[in-house]
């Protein structure tokens, strides 16, 4: 498999996760920024090697043997993020492209000792799961913050938005997986909440309250 090849199926695989009912060609094309006929040609090789059903002008989605690869994939880079935080002491904002060149070595040995080594992680450190080598997945099911009723204690479990800039606003507010928070107070008028954290209190708007997920319960699937 060519690294342009992963790079498709882990973009179908993550589209995918969004819109079940089929991927569309130009959603493929921006989060590649490349052209839409750049992508028909891909599709249709990715098709012949029976990585996904693809139809042209209809969705594409990935077969199981493509679902399983897309899933490898997306495996070596979470266990390389979790590599490079733990032990070779990168912030969570720096990890993201490093792994992006990490997660295409092909030895299927390397990475199940890496994660061997790791002590076998079920989550990445921006709370994303990671599959283990079978492709199989612990689903937590969250809650964005601004979802959650004032009075409850919660605790975050990954972001929906994974810039280095939000990351590294989380860092000045020492916010980071594990953090726990009590809800005090929610502004009607513009979703504004006033949270504790530590015996301190912070305020946070609307839109980085829509980008923190608190855990609720998981499952593996």
């Amino acid at each position: 498999m060519t690294t342009s090849e992963e790079n498709y199926l882990k973009v179908i695989y993550h589209l995918s996760n969004l819109t079940p009912k089929g991927v569309n060609t130009n959603a493929i094309a921006a989060m590649l920024d490349t052209k839409a006929s750049s992508v028909t040609d891909m599709l249709k090789k990715l098709s012949e090697k029976e990585w996904i059903h693809y139809q042209k002008y209809q969705g594409v989605s990935l077969t199981d043997k493509g679902k399983l690869n897309a899933k490898i994939i997306v495996r070596k880079h979470r266990l390389w993020e979790v590599f490079l935080v733990e032990k070779l002491g990168f912030a969570w904002d720096e990890v993201h492209e490093v792994a992006e060149e990490l997660e295409h070595i092909q030895s299927e040995k390397l990475i199940n000792q890496l994660d061997q080594f790791l002590n076998f992680p079920s989550f990445d450190p921006h709370g994303d799961p990671i599959p283990n080598a079978k492709g199989e997945i612990i689903k937590i099911e969250k809650q964005l913050v601004s979802e959650i009723q004032v009075g409850k204690t919660i605790t975050c479990v990954g972001v929906k938005d994974t810039s280095v800039d939000f990351l590294q606003y989380l860092n000045k507010q020492n916010i980071s997986l594990g953090t726990k928070m009590k809800v005090l107070e929610k502004e009607p008028f513009d979703g504004t909440l006033k949270i504790e954290i530590n015996n301190s209190v912070l305020v946070i708007s609307d839109k980085i309250a829509n980008n923190l997920y608190v855990k609720s319960k998981q499952h593996r699937f």
